[in-house]
């Protein structure tokens, strides 16, 4: 028998009480405002965001730097990303998510390779701005088809106070013409990677838009049709099939920010009539620079799911003429038969079934559409590095009595699966095999679980077909987790 929103209410409530009771007294009452229930007509979730995590639990953030690199710059194809400091950054986040691009690796794309300044103990001693500069000359001769260079900083660049900026700036005035760029993304800055996000899109501003006139570029012809797609790393192929439909209902994209991108797209973004954003968490910063001093208007869209996608075009073609409203019309037209099949397949076997996310970006709110309309409930959904306005923009999402955690600690994300008992858990790779040793249904939703992609009309088949698979698969009756098999 199907609860009603007030129970819903109220089990949550007790189940949150619960949970805090594990902690001491001071640490339950700061873990009591990440944790709530959403009440309908609210204009956020009623949780506390964007707080630095305390010490002892287990959070599942990453830092600054994983913002900028790992997120924002590491997915610009014809530059080189220079992990600034020792290895160990650079390695662990080595190609880490599957930034789809076109081109040959080691000539004129970079994105998987991994280069570091390798800091050692007379580095820190002595500085490194030499090294830089000698590293960037390497760069040169090993790599001359790369089309400039980023500086990501770790943690002991800022804490020695080397200058990459005047680094940066010379060897741009001895590589004429080249993009050299200084990012202030150290770990320890701010309170995940989301403020790397933001430093990221600051040094965009600085160091690319306002370097190059968008005038003086006569080889860019500009039609009333252009637009750039921000915040879409091409995870899986998503931005490809992004731009697919944009293309169809009779756009240009002129660029692609970051998955797949070149420097070249990021200088022309601002000759652009619109800036269609997928991940509002990492771009609206450039986002909102780009309307106040080019007057680009933006709007945030959503591609997961057909309801999400004609809702999407629909307000994307609002900005242009009648022959863009009406190819609108004809694509979503085009592609309701193949939705039906989707929707005839998977949503019988999926229909009724529970789910509880807990991601970071976008991804909290955009798929809960995508259950949706496979008739899936989502009970509990909450951001590793969400701000107040992720949650504001949550409430059009979610349904009343739904479940929402911020930066869920370990302990508190296992006990809420233990009592809610959903049907399918979609997180990141560090709670992967938590749950699934707990014989829960999981999806990698970081990263598709190296599917993919999930955006758009064909996304959205292979997002059912991968969430049946998860759910429907008979090893989780054949499997007993390793602590209860020992007791």
């Amino acid at each position: 028998m199907t609860a009603t929103v007030e129970e819903r209410k109220a089990t949550n409530k007790a189940l949150i009480d619960e949970v805090l009771k594990a902690y001491p007294e001071k640490m339950a009452k700061r873990r009591a405002k990440h944790l709530g229930t959403f009440e309908e007509g609210k204009p956020d979730c009623g949780v506390k965001s964007n707080i630095k995590s305390l010490p002892g639990v287990m959070t599942i953030r990453g830092c600054a730097y994983a913002g900028s690199k790992g997120v924002v710059w590491g997915p610009i194809k014809d530059m080189i990303h220079i992990s600034h400091g020792p290895v160990g950054c650079g390695q662990y986040s080595w190609a880490a998510r599957r930034n789809y691009y076109i081109g040959t690796t080691g000539i004129d794309t970079f994105v998987t390779m991994q280069f570091t300044s390798d800091f050692q103990e007379k580095d820190i001693v002595f500085g490194g701005d030499k090294k830089l500069d000698k590293i960037i000359d390497e760069i040169q001769v090993l790599f001359p088809l790369n089309k400039g260079i980023s500086i990501q900083s770790e943690c002991p660049i800022g804490l020695i106070g080397d200058d990459i900026e005047a680094v940066s700036k010379k060897k741009a005035k001895e590589y004429e013409g080249h993009t050299i760029v200084p990012v202030r993304c150290e770990g320890f800055r701010g309170v995940s990677q989301s403020l790397g996000h933001h430093l990221a899109n600051d040094a965009i501003r600085d160091w690319v838009f306002d370097k190059v006139d968008p005038n003086k570029r006569p080889d860019f012809v500009s039609t009333p049709y252009d637009v750039a797609i921000i915040g879409d790393y091409n995870i899986g192929g998503d931005a490809w099939s992004s731009r697919i439909l944009l293309e169809e209902i009779g756009l240009r994209v002129i660029a692609q920010w970051s998955g797949d991108g070149s420097i070249a797209e990021l200088e022309n973004t601002p000759k652009a009539k619109l800036n269609v954003l997928h991940c509002y968490r990492s771009m609206n910063y450039i986002s909102r620079h780009m309307e106040e001093k080019y007057g680009i208007p933006w709007v945030e869209y959503n591609f997961f799911g057909p309801s999400m996608i004609e809702k999407s075009l629909r307000e994307i073609a609002s900005h242009f003429d009648d022959t863009i409203k009406a190819n609108a019309e004809k694509v979503i037209a085009k592609y309701r038969p193949l939705m039906d099949a989707v929707l005839a397949r998977f949503k019988p076997r999926l229909q009724g079934k529970k789910v509880m996310l807990f991601v970071g970006g976008l991804r909290p709110r955009h798929v809960i559409g995508a259950y949706e309309d496979l008739g899936m409930d989502v009970v509990g959904t909450g951001y590793e590095f969400g701000h107040n306005d992720d949650y504001q923009r949550t409430t059009h999402y979610v349904k009343d009595g739904t479940l929402i955690y911020d930066d869920v600690t370990g302990y508190e994300f296992e006990k809420f699966v233990e009592q809610v008992q959903p049907d399918l858990v979609g997180s990141g790779i560090k709670e992967k095999y938590v749950f699934q040793k707990m014989g829960v249904p999981f999806r990698q939703m970081h990263s598709w679980d190296y599917s993919g992609p999930y955006h758009g009309y064909d996304g959205f088949a292979i997002f059912a077909r991968d969430m049946d698979m998860a759910i429907s698969s008979p090893i989780w009756s054949l499997t007993t987790a390793p602590w209860k098999k020992a007791a």
